[in-house]
């Protein structure tokens, strides 16, 4: 059998703060928001209900209130599936692989018509609980965690080297958080759409150096939606469509930060991953006209454009500086915002990005549209990319 998979369906909330406090007199319900998210995405895609036969849900948060959340919400949708049903976790990887999986269920014949979604609730949760819960999630319980070693940590020792090798300053690091702000500026679903200047970045309180406040990721909630379907249903629906071209996966074999030598900042997953995906779509880096990419902070999205292709090695935080990677510029990367301005729900943080590539390859990005974009890129990781999930998605109009 073969099959091609699209994008025909998109909904999602403004990342922000979204969950109440424990003590709040009114709690907003994980549910409340999903079920109108589902709604609004299969409108949006022009398919039915009855349609749809598998969900593949993002693993919530341990701080959301609804448990074993992918079945109750199965059961306020009152929606009988034959598919799949069922929630995967991958710590910042997790909503690619729910994407990913839905693929899959439509590519094996399992059903026309999937949902990739899910919720991310944290931000009524106070510092010091989300960050021993993200320390043992991301790092060594035997080393990293006891010795406070979060993962900020891990990206400004990539920033500190990259400084090194290539001679990058704190100006051209902080000219992503710049242009990043810039595209958040255009985008109604971005947690922070104020303008800043270079000036402001370089001058914030330094959270891990040579990383400052606005080279890290803010907290917020947030939640998407995505309907996917073989590309003989979009086809029949007469409206512009996203199809997935390739797919790549790379895995190195280490648990976030590797103990033997290597070259920490090649980010080798990710170049190989991207190599299977570009060869499966037939496309080379040249051939793409926007990213989104899974870029915890300013230098990850600086290693991460490098590894993929889409800038020469050495050279994609001065191709941040010069504007190559700003709307209007050779590659734009992240007109979304990015995770540093957009925002940053863990868990579902990779939909955000798909969703953004669908707004713009359906040409209905608005002010931060890319102009003929036709190829997009997608990139998730799970920690300092020891291992990466690479998409490259075509628009169909």
């Amino acid at each position: 059998m073969t099959r091609n998979v699209a994008i025909i369906g998109t909904s999602a909330i403004p990342v922000g703060r979204h969950q109440t406090a424990d003590d709040a007199e009114l709690q907003v319900l994980e549910h409340e928001i999903m079920t109108r998210l589902v709604i609004e995405a299969v409108h949006d895609a022009g398919v039915e209900k009855k349609d749809i036969q598998s969900l593949v849900f993002t693993l919530p948060r341990p701080y959301t209130r609804q448990k074993y959340f992918h079945t109750f919400l199965m059961g306020q949708l009152r929606l009988a599936c034959r598919g799949n049903v069922m929630e995967v976790m991958g710590n910042g990887m997790t909503a690619a692989l729910a994407f990913d999986q839905a693929c899959n269920d439509i590519l094996l014949g399992r059903a026309n018509v999937a949902l990739a979604l899910g919720i991310n609730m944290e931000s009524a949760v106070s510092a010091a609980e989300h960050m021993m819960s993200s320390m043992r999630t991301t790092g060594d319980v035997d080393f990293h965690t006891s010795a406070g070693f979060t993962p900020i940590a891990w990206y400004a020792m990539d920033a500190m080297r990259y400084m090194h090798e290539h001679g990058a300053t704190r100006e051209h690091l902080g000219s992503v958080a710049v242009k990043n702000r810039f595209h958040a500026s255009l985008n109604p679903l971005a947690q922070y759409r104020k303008p800043v200047t270079l000036d402001e970045v370089v001058r914030q309180r330094p959270i891990v150096e040579p990383l400052g406040l606005y080279d890290v990721p803010p907290r917020g909630d947030g939640a998407a939606c995505l309907v996917l379907a073989s590309e003989d249903v979009a086809r029949s629906l007469g409206r512009p469509y996203v199809l997935v071209r390739g797919r790549g996966f790379c895995h190195d074999g280490t648990h976030q930060i590797s103990d033997v030598p290597n070259d920490m900042i090649a980010f080798e997953s990710a170049r190989q991953a991207a190599a299977t995906a570009y060869e499966q779509a037939g496309v080379t880096a040249k051939d793409i006209d926007l990213a989104e990419l899974y870029a915890p902070c300013t230098i990850v999205e600086v290693l991460v454009s490098e590894a993929v292709g889409l800038v020469e090695r050495g050279h994609g935080a001065a191709a941040a500086f010069d504007g190559e990677t700003r709307l209007g510029g050779r590659i734009p990367i992240s007109t979304s915002g990015g995770l540093t301005s957009r925002g940053h729900p863990a868990y579902v943080t990779s939909l955000y990005n798909y969703v953004e590539l669908a707004e713009q390859l359906r040409g209905r990005a608005g002010d931060r549209q890319v102009a003929n974009a036709r190829l997009g890129l997608a990139t998730g990781e799970l920690g300092n990319y020891n291992a990466a999930l690479i998409h490259v998605l075509e628009a169909k109009r």
